[in-house]
């Protein structure tokens, strides 16, 4: 992992993504999570604090280590069990039909092969059960569309390989789960539109 991935991008992902807006958003995805409950991306744990009472455990997929260390106080504070169970979202070290539900949050952008991450999610969910995610990607409105695709290469250099112009439901419905309850819009205007469309929902395991 280079340098500005390992040491300085966690940081910054931790302040960017601990704002109001985005907080609050996030409690939004993460309502009616319940019981065993596996996060890709888990980053520095800032899902840990608008868990719902239902979640009984969390084990985390996190690759890079210095957003885990960052999450040290957050589980401490916990109150469930949070336990790191591997790096690779596209290759989950855990048994078909584990867990209950699962939870995405800003890390389908980032993963290489997020159709297979996504079938990973899939495999280990019990039948019925649902997966909660918020990704931003590919706008409806094609002036916002190019400065994506022009912008998209310089953000995947310095943002970890993030890419812009994916389609979060079409990634989540490609994997064979069902997406419901799925809602669009911009966070923020201006400059900021081609990194801010927001898609969130749930997606069930038939």
């Amino acid at each position: 992992m280079h340098w500005w991935e390992a040491h300085v991008l966690p940081r910054l992902v931790d302040v960017v993504c601990s704002q109001g807006p985005i907080m609050k958003l996030r409690g939004q995805v993460c309502e009616g999570l319940t019981g065993r409950v596996i996060e890709i991306g888990f980053g520095s744990g800032l899902n840990l604090a608008v868990l719902p009472d239902e979640v009984t455990s969390v084990d985390a997929v996190e690759p890079n280590d210095l957003g885990w260390e960052r999450s040290a106080a957050r589980r401490d504070q916990s109150r469930r069990p949070v336990n790191r169970i591997g790096l690779d979202g596209q290759s989950l070290v855990a048994d078909d039909a584990t867990y209950d539900t699962a939870l995405i949050t800003f890390a389908l952008c980032t993963i290489p092969d997020p159709h297979r991450a996504l079938e990973e999610v899939h495999r280990v969910l019990k039948s019925g059960g649902q997966l909660h995610f918020v990704e931003h990607g590919l706008a409806p409105d094609e002036s916002v569309r190019r400065w994506q695709r022009r912008l998209e290469p310089i953000q995947r250099r310095v943002a970890g390989g993030c890419h812009l112009t994916r389609v979060p439901e079409d990634m989540v419905r490609s994997a064979g789960l069902v997406p419901h309850d799925v809602a669009h819009r911009y966070l923020g205007g201006g400059p900021g539109k081609p990194l801010g469309y927001l898609t969130w929902g749930r997606a069930t395991k038939a």
